[in-house]
């Protein structure tokens, strides 16, 4: 179906900054003029544009993404290219807090070989993550940060990652009505300070990271401190990687221990 004025004019009456690029998703996802109807009224009442037509491009990828799944954004592809740097062959990998397995997904398709494990506290989180890590690969498991990892993963895990929700609580009600209104709390509300789960995370990571492996974060640069120093608490050395193009950062921990080799660079 072609893109019409009348589709782009809806979508900007609306508010929608995008309009013309979000009536070519539209018009491309659509099957019937019924369809792109139904599709443009949900989108004009404010549901995010990729539960609308399903999916989220994230990396290059298209990735399934159902309604009341957090939707991953731009910014977290740091995550991935940090992790892809920084994993040796055939790595062990694990994504906590998954949402739609973005994340697991990307680096499973980047790290050939690698063994891929994601989890998530909420299960249309993880009906997501599965239909788009298992294709390749890799294993979803549903359960609260690592209560549902398989045993024989302690110790060996090369890298973990996380993009746990890190928005303080007071701070959730002046998030885009998008976000706050159509993905679940559960994925957004991070606590007081924002920090919870990265605190919990860097708890639990040293029983699961082998010597030398990587913990890597998503935080905020006003919030790198605290994700670092719950790092240092216990044992990792800290690193701090920012990207002002994607507006993205991202604290890297490394427990003790001689690290495997990691990928090359070249």
């Amino acid at each position: 179906m072609g893109t019409s004025e009348a589709l782009v004019g809806a979508l900007r009456a609306a508010g929608c900054v995008f309009a013309e690029e979000e009536a070519e998703v539209l018009a491309a996802s659509a099957g019937s003029a019924e369809e792109l109807e139904a599709m443009l009224a949900r989108r004009v009442a404010g549901v995010p544009l990729e539960h609308v037509v399903g999916w989220a491009e994230f990396r290059g990828l298209r990735i399934a993404v159902e309604d009341g799944v957090f939707v991953p954004r731009r910014r977290t592809e740091l995550l991935v290219a940090q992790g892809v740097a920084l994993a040796p062959p055939g790595a062990v990998v694990v994504d906590l807090c998954c949402g739609s397995g973005a994340v697991a997904t990307a680096l499973a398709v980047e790290l050939p070989g690698a063994e891929v494990h994601a989890a998530d506290v909420d299960p249309a989180a993880v009906r997501c993550a599965r239909r788009n890590l298992e294709p390749r690969g890799g294993h979803v498991h549903e359960g609260d940060l690592d209560a549902a990892l398989p045993a024989d993963l302690r110790g060996r895990v090369d890298l973990l990652v996380a993009n746990a929700p890190y928005v303080p609580t007071a701070e959730v009600r002046f998030m885009p009505p998008e976000a706050r209104d159509h993905e679940p709390l559960v994925a957004l509300d991070g606590g007081a300070d924002g920090l919870d789960l990265h605190r919990r995370i860097a708890a639990l990571a040293p029983r699961w990271l082998r010597p030398g492996a990587h913990l890597l974060i998503e935080t905020s640069r006003r919030q790198a401190p605290g994700t670092a120093a719950a790092m240092v608490v216990h044992g990792m050395g800290t690193a701090l990687t920012h990207s002002t193009e994607l507006d993205a950062t991202v604290v890297v921990g490394v427990t003790a221990g001689v690290s495997r080799r990691r990928r090359s660079s070249t």
